[in-house]
Order: structure tokens, then C-alpha cells, then sequence
């Protein structure tokens, strides 16, 4: 039977029968409104990122929800002896930044929407500078990707996945056991540039856009109130 949004049965039992079990050891779990999460159809799920641990900590909480994430990930991690066969496997698309590559990988995201996969997309592609860790200004790709397809795009904030390996480290902080916060906002309303030529202009509002859902998430989730302004590492 064809899977053309999932791996092979052999790599996803795999997967989940790693990961899950790490996932529920390493922290406990607060999922919020994870019934705002498509089942089915191609959609494009935005986060914010603050640890290199939280896209595993999201898969399984993706992948509790009815969804298999298609990771956007490093193009040095496909290049690792075994882990690039895994993450291969595992459907990961690679990205390699700054380069025409990352086009390449902006269309086979395409594709895998259009199969009726969940793209786990990250905006600011990369873990956030911020210094009170709220999301950065984002890069477009995630929204040029949606005014393309047509795809939904659901905003999804979390916390605590920085408390278990702070950005930078490599040493995970086991103890206290932590936990990782999730909530998941409503589809974002891009509907004021569709149909608009995709100018810099227009992918940079929408992506204010997608941000701001993102944050508006976060601010609810912390209980605390976001920056007006959000943190632009390019300092403009």
C-alpha cells in the first residue's frame, strides 16, 4: 500500500518505539487543544523554536494527534553515517541555508503538501536570540509555501523544551524532570494576500502574520505579555 506521507512501516514503528518512550522520560506533558489539528490534508504546522530537542518533543506530539511531521532538517544531518539514512527514511527534507538548495527544499515541501502531508515547519529558522526567548522575526519560506499551496497554516507555541537542553549545550538537564507546554491556535488568516504577486513585500507581511499567531500562542501559554516588536537578529 502506498504511504506517500508516511515512512515505511518498519522506519515509523522504529521511530515511535524510540522516541515515545524517551519523550515520556525525559518530561512530563502539558498538550493543549491538540484537536486543532487537521488529520487530514496537506498543512503546514508553524512553531517557534527554542531548543534542539523540541522537534522530536513536537513529533510526538504530532504524531499523538493523527499526524506524521515532515521535519525540515540541516543538509549536514543527511551527510552522519546511519542518521542520514534514518532521517532520509524517516521522510525529512533537507535544507541547506543560504543557498539555491533551500529552494529545492521549498519545493518538495510543495509536494509533500500536495500528497496530504504535515509540513513542521520553524520560521526563524533557527532557535531564537531573543533574550526572553519570544519568536524572532521569521524568514518567508513558510509563507511563500502557503500562498503557493493554498495549505493551511496552524500556529503552535511551546515551552520547556529549552529548560531540558538550552540552546548551545549538549549536556540535557535531566533533573528536575521538566515539562514540555503545548498549544495549538487556530489556522492563520492569510486571506488579505492571496491572490496578490508574492513581492518581498507581501511574504514579509504574511510572515508578521504567522509569527504574531505564533507568539499570541506563546504569550497564552507563558501567561505572560509578548514584546510589541519582535527580536530581528539582522538589527533593522
Amino acid at each position: 500500500m502506498s504511504r506517500p506521507t508516511r515512512p515505511s512501516r518498519f522506519w515509523e514503528t522504529l521511530a515511535v518505539v524510540i522516541v515515545k518512550p524517551l519523550s515520556r522520560l525525559l518530561v512530563k506533558r502539558d498538550w493543549r487543544r491538540g484537536e486543532r489539528i487537521p488529520r487530514t490534508g496537506g498543512v503546514i504546522i508553524a512553531a517557534n523554536h527554542l531548543s534542539w530537542t523540541d522537534p522530536v518533543l513536537l513529533s510526538h506530539f504530532l504524531y499523538n494527534n493523527g499526524r506524521w511531521p515532515v521535519i525540515l532538517a540541516k543538509a549536514g544531518l543527511f551527510r552522519v553515517p546511519f542518521l542520514g539514512r534514518a532521517v532520509t527514511s524517516l521522510l525529512a527534507i533537507p535544507v541547506d541555508r543560504g543557498s539555491d538548495e533551500a529552494a529545492r527544499s521549498l519545493r518538495a515541501s510543495a509536494q509533500r503538501l500536495e500528497d496530504g502531508g504535515a509540513i513542521l515547519f520553524y520560521p526563524e529558522g533557527t532557535c531564537t536570540r531573543d533574550p526572553d526567548l519570544w519568536p524572532m522575526v521569521g524568514k518567508t519560506g513558510a509563507a511563500r509555501l502557503a500562498l503557493e499551496s493554498g495549505a493551511p497554516v496552524i500556529p503552535v507555541a511551546h515551552w520547556g523544551a529549552q529548560e531540558l537542553l538550552p540552546y548551545g549545550e549538549k549536556k540535557p538537564r535531566l533533573f528536575p524532570r521538566k515539562t514540555f507546554h503545548v498549544i495549538v491556535g487556530p489556522p492563520v488568516d492569510l486571506s488579505k494576500h492571496e491572490g496578490k504577486p508574492l513581492h518581498a513585500s507581501v511574504l514579509r507581511d504574511a510572515t508578521a502574520d504567522i509569527m504574531a499567531a505564533i507568539t499570541e500562542q506563546l504569550a497564552e501559554l507563558r501567561g505572560e505579555k509578548a514584546p510589541a516588536t519582535p527580536y530581528d537578529p539582522a538589527g533593522r
